[in-house]
């Protein structure tokens, strides 16, 4: 019998294409912040791969709910404008201007407190939601978190110190792309070693037999509480990165459509699979924007058309593969330790 596998090799291909994605976004930021990008890149291309960035962590946290936990909750995009909103605040109107520091470590102070302050106002909130909504399940589940969603976004149209249903603006620019894509790679870090460690196996023993897992001692409520929580939380980081990238939101970014919007690129990528949703927003999102390309040809007011193809797509998906592009498997780097 020869010697058992070792986890190494799994981990050291994670860091190292962890490593390879930072170490291609560091020189791409010191490009454009000299001025040399647009010489060498086309921008758009660049804007792209931020909003991929962002969507990733919105996708991979929801992951955690509908993949993982078996749970299917609609409230995603509610505690992405908690986070947005709360970071919005925080960088307009509370943290004062940091001009004794340099510009880039002002910067960066700034988005780093916003972005914490983001991820703890959607904690909370998810937390208070989910005290309340895991004492259903199934149907009734997603028509509670949908409303919780709904309820948040009216309560922020009523709300005249963020700026109601007209918006916020003058929000400072401090996202950056380099920032996004530290933040994806920290996400996935995160969310990897979560559905790995014992949290992991609790959330996919609920999934697969709720009964069983309760008789072997889980407290069922507690465990679904705390995915809950925690994808709230990396919901709020993705709105806190947004709101400080468009510098102006509003509550219909965050509505029903955004929420189908976020379903289509999970059950894309396929569920309970980080794989997955990394694929599943890149394919989405390159296909939208080569709709807006192709349909804007023909008349400029043909581009938002592109919209009525994501529902169908999610209806294709469920109609032809329900497990979509990746679901229940892995990229080998993204394997689970004892599968390597």
């Amino acid at each position: 019998m020869g010697p058992l596998p070792t986890s190494r090799p799994s981990r050291l291909r994670f860091w190292m294409v962890c490593g390879l994605v930072l170490a291609l976004a560091i020189p791409l930021q010191l490009l454009t912040d000299a001025g040399l990008f647009p010489a060498i890149l086309n921008p758009y291309y660049l804007h792209l791969l931020t909003i991929i960035g962002m969507n990733i962590i919105l996708v991979a946290s929801l992951n955690l709910l509908n993949g993982y936990l078996g749970e299917f909750a609609l409230g995603h995009a509610g505690f992405m404008a908690v986070g947005a909103y709360a970071a919005a605040t925080l960088a307009a109107k509370v943290l004062p201007a940091s001009g004794a520091l340099p510009p880039i470590l002002g910067t960066v102070l700034t988005l780093g407190l916003t972005l914490a302050g983001a991820m703890l106002a959607a904690a909370l909130v998810g937390y208070l939601v989910g005290l309340v909504t895991f004492k259903t399940v199934g149907d009734y589940l997603a028509i509670i978190t949908l409303g919780f969603n709904m309820i948040i976004v009216n309560a922020i149209q009523n709300i005249d110190a963020l700026g109601g249903p007209r918006g916020f603006t003058g929000i400072p620019r401090n996202t950056t792309f380099l920032a996004v894509i530290v933040c994806t790679v920290l996400t996935v870090a995160i969310l990897r070693n979560l559905v790995q460690s014992s949290f992991g196996r609790v959330w996919v023993s609920i999934r697969e037999n709720a009964i069983a897992a309760e008789l072997m001692g889980v407290d069922l409520n507690r465990a679904k509480n705390q995915a809950f929580t925690i994808a709230a939380a990396f919901a709020g980081l993705a709105g806190g990165l947004w709101a400080q990238y468009q510098q102006f939101i509003t509550p219909r970014s965050f509505d029903y459509i955004k929420t189908t919007e976020i379903l289509v690129m999970l059950y894309l990528g396929g569920m309970a699979s980080l794989s997955g949703s990394i694929l599943g927003v890149v394919a989405y999102t390159l296909l939208m924007e080569l709709l807006r390309n192709l349909l804007s040809a023909f008349a400029p007011q043909f581009a938002e058309w592109r919209m009525l193809i994501s529902p169908l797509i999610l209806i294709v998906i469920m109609l032809t593969r329900q497990f979509g592009l990746m679901g229940n498997r892995e990229w080998s780097w993204l394997r689970p330790e004892r599968e390597s």
